[in-house]
């Protein structure tokens, strides 16, 4: 039987949190072999059998197993009982436009796809409450993890100095080459350019570093936030690169769940922890 290959983060007990590489899958080509988004072109059949190995490493049933339809910009959805309760088409009108998922609900895994761009987990213990956020750099522009983080508090009380955070493989600095425009639009969001980017030949921007200053500055302990050191153009063999692939192809899938079962499954892996 074929299991993903996820890459665990370690948030403690109760919680399962990974990123999946490209490994342990049905899917075929740039979408080989473990691809679970519905919207970049790959075969429906193979969708569904990675996403019923998927839930069945996870101990859920798939309507447990939300991801939302991401359009690079800032909308927060929060997952509770009400979201799990409506049918399936109108939770997927819910889902569409969203870039990060919330929720305080047990075995529901949220989580969010990328290939280049960065993931970041979060995780409130005082409340038992987790988000996934979908930062690209448009995002990243608009500061959407200091919108997630800013939303827990609203929505479950939480507070940024006790929260966690785990920001998940993307694209590196020295592989984020832009353009003026991108360059630009960085800079008249007000961010400290000579801190975050690099010049080359081109400009090149540091993602996760934006995305870590962000939940610093939004309250985030420096010592409660986990950076992969993985970079998803450099490792193709690994992770998705849309760069590298194009984007008719697979997706990681960053997930987070509150749980109170021990992922055991695929135990070769389960020792692969970011920490």
């Amino acid at each position: 039987m074929i299991h993903p290959e996820l890459r665990y983060y370690d948030f403690g007990e109760g919680i399962a949190a990974f990123s999946s590489t490209r490994r342990g899958g049905h899917s075929k080509g740039n979408y080989g072999a473990f691809n679970i988004n519905r919207y970049c072109g790959d075969e429906p059949q193979a969708i569904a059998q990675n996403r019923e190995a998927l839930c069945r490493l996870l101990g859920i049933s798939d309507d447990r197993l939300v991801m939302p339809h991401q359009v690079h910009l800032t909308e927060v959805v929060a997952i509770d009982k009400a979201f799990l309760d409506l049918p399936a088409n109108e939770q997927q009108q819910r889902l569409e436009g969203v870039d990060a998922l919330m929720t305080n609900v047990d075995r529901v895994c949220i989580g969010v796809s990328t290939a280049d761009c960065i993931p970041v987990l979060l995780y409130d213990p005082e409340h038992q409450a987790v988000c996934a956020v979908h930062a690209g750099w448009r995002g990243t522009v608009q500061r959407i993890v200091a919108v997630a983080v800013d939303q827990m508090a609203q929505t479950y009380g939480s507070r940024p100095q006790n929260m966690m955070a785990q920001i998940g493989p993307g694209i590196s600095l020295d592989s984020f080459e832009v353009g003026d425009e991108v360059y630009e639009a960085f800079v008249e969001a007000g961010f400290e350019m000579a801190m975050i980017s690099r010049r080359d030949a081109k400009w090149h921007i540091d993602l996760p570093l934006c995305n870590r200053l962000q939940l610093e500055a939004s309250g985030v302990p420096a010592h409660h936030i986990a950076v992969s050191p993985d970079c998803t153009f450099r490792q193709p063999e690994t992770w998705f690169s849309a760069r590298r692939l194009g984007i008719q192809s697979g997706r990681i899938f960053t997930g987070i769940m509150l749980t109170d079962i021990l992922l055991i499954l695929n135990s070769e892996n389960y020792g692969n922890k970011d920490k």
